[in-house]
Order: C-alpha cells, then structure tokens, then sequence
C-alpha cells in the first residue's frame, strides 16, 4: 500500500475566514512532518480560478459569489497555503476548481501515476472539501485515513456529526498523533 497525505485547502484566506482551531495549523506541520520523515507523499490541494473566472458558473451560487471577490485567481495572497506549512521540493501542489479535490483538477491522474492507494486526508471545512473529497475517493475505491484533529469547520457541531458517524463508514478516523505513532508500521 502507497499513502499520501491530503492537505486541502489550508490557504491563507481560508485558514483566516474557517479555521477557528488555533491550533490546526501547528497539527498539520507536525503530520506533514511525520509524514515527509516517514516517506509518505504530500499532497497540497488547494482551490485556485484563472484571473477572468472563466471556469465559473453563474449557476454556481458559491464559486460566483467568490468571483465576485477576485479571491482566490492567479497572483491572490488568499490563495497561497499557509505559510507555516509551506509546500517543500518532492511535495505535489494540486490546484481544483470546485469544491472535491478531484473536481477540476489532476488529482486522480497523479495518485494513479504515483500507484497512490491509500489517502490520508485532512482540511478546512470538514463538511466542504474534507466531506466532498471523502465521497468521492471512496467511491474510486482509495482506502481511507481521516485525521479528526486535522480537520476544521466553521460548525463545531456538524464537524462533530461527520468525524463520528459519517467518516467511519467510509474508512478510519483517527488523530494526528495516532497516526504519527502508526507510521512505524507501514502506513
């Protein structure tokens, strides 16, 4: 089994609008830490629009409203990822241009490329990217590791309803640091 660790949408612009985890980012270093440290490859999703929005629906009630803002286009600071989890050479960055990170970019044809089979996945917002992202790699037959710990939502409660009852179902959910202490064995 080849592992890789998703770390979705933990840009500047959404870690300072979502996160309201002071600590979330400061867990994220110390996964991907673990994870670079244990040869696990690290996959930076973030959400990413060309300068004229092209790529957005009018339908799109979300992404219009984003367009609206010039957040999040070509040379945005808000699209950046956060700067205390830079990406670092041998990191992939993945750009998508909806809410899943499969949705718009090249994700699966990378984890197909890299014999990837296994996901361990972590992001801002547990019920967008991290929920969007889970249904659909499950359904792509990825075997599954959510980090309960290394994912945030503007509900605390609704972020509780999906780390206990819903991810379960799709695969296992566990801290960072019960994961960090499995890495020793194979992940």
């Amino acid at each position: 089994m080849t592992s890789a660790l998703l770390v979705m949408d933990v840009q500047v612009g959404i870690v300072d609008r979502y996160a309201n985890d002071a600590g979330l980012v400061g867990r994220l270093r110390q996964a991907i830490d673990a994870a670079r440290a244990a040869s696990v490859r690290v996959i930076y999703v973030v959400v990413g629009f060309r300068n004229d929005y092209a790529e957005v629906s009018p339908n799109n009630r979300g992404f219009s409203a984003i367009a609206q803002t010039g957040a999040y286009s070509d040379g945005d600071d808000n699209r950046r990822v956060h700067p205390d989890i830079t990406p670092q050479p041998g990191d992939i960055v993945v750009t998508k241009k909806r809410v899943s990170a499969f949705a718009g970019s090249d994700l699966d044809m990378v984890l197909r490329a890299q014999q990837i089979d296994h996901l361990v996945i972590s992001g801002i917002s547990t019920s967008g990217v991290v929920l969007s992202t889970i249904r659909q790699a499950a359904d792509l037959d990825f075997r599954l590791t959510v980090l309960a710990d290394g994912c945030a939502d503007g509900d605390a409660e609704v972020h509780r309803v999906l780390i206990d009852k819903v991810f379960a179902r799709q695969g296992e959910v566990v801290t960072i640091g019960e994961w960090i202490d499995g890495l020793g064995g194979g992940s």
